[in-house]
């Protein structure tokens, strides 16, 4: 198999299951493209399926790490319920200006509210807990941000962890790669935490084999 077909199979799954997808999800792209934006966003399916997990989970109020247009960001905005709530981190200012754009023209700026700097010195300024919490920002810091979505959730809480596979490379234990080895040491967290119950899933297609893990905080 190769990334080509990996990408037509996404193709096929959007025209058979997102053909009634809101097409400002379009134009998001094309707005993070036309502002020089790294086309890093996830792909369609994966973007339904975060809204999907909102929706299954019931989550009410949610903590994104990581905005950068706000693609994902609208997927799970326009889940909440009415009242739901959603916060975003975002390091670049030039990014949260785009994702600022985003929102408007997606209509969820009444829910969506973006904290623009690095995200390990805006996290200790919110106030949990948070019902779902969505990390998919610098791969080095995933065990400190593994450690603050613990600080900040709830038994209950789903926490989703993307780009743990990186083409397989998570295997390697001599990789001197800064995102191989904090998305390892986020692995390791995981394995020895108390208080979360986790699985990791493969993914392959538009966006070439990855992967996401999926965490259920536990009490304790």
């Amino acid at each position: 198999m190769t990334e080509t077909a990996w990408a037509n199979v996404d193709l096929y799954i959007e025209d058979k299951l997102l053909f009634d997808a809101d097409p400002v999800f379009d134009a998001v792209l094309r707005a993070n493209a036309a502002g020089g934006l790294p086309a890093i966003d996830v792909a369609p399916p994966q973007g339904k399926f975060l809204n999907l997990l909102v929706t299954i989970s019931g989550a009410r109020k949610i903590l994104e790490i990581g905005t950068l247009g706000g693609y994902s960001t609208i997927w799970m905005a326009k889940a909440l319920p009415v009242g739901g709530s959603l916060v975003t981190l975002e390091y670049a200012e030039k990014h949260a200006g785009v994702a600022r754009q985003n929102f408007a023209r997606a209509g969820v700026l009444d829910r969506v509210e973006i904290h623009v700097g690095p995200a390990l010195e805006t996290l200790p300024g919110l106030v949990g807990p948070f019902d779902l919490i969505f990390i998919d920002a610098d791969k080095p810091n995933n065990p400190n941000y593994l450690e603050w979505a613990l600080k900040l959730s709830r038994p209950g809480t789903v926490i989703v962890l993307d780009n743990v596979v990186r083409n397989g490379r998570v295997v390697d234990a001599t990789s001197d790669d800064p995102s191989v080895k904090g998305t390892r040491a986020g692995f390791e967290l995981l394995h020895e935490h108390p208080r979360i119950d986790s699985t990791a899933l493969q993914t392959v297609g538009s966006k070439g084999w990855d992967g996401f893990v999926l965490g259920l905080v536990k009490a304790g």
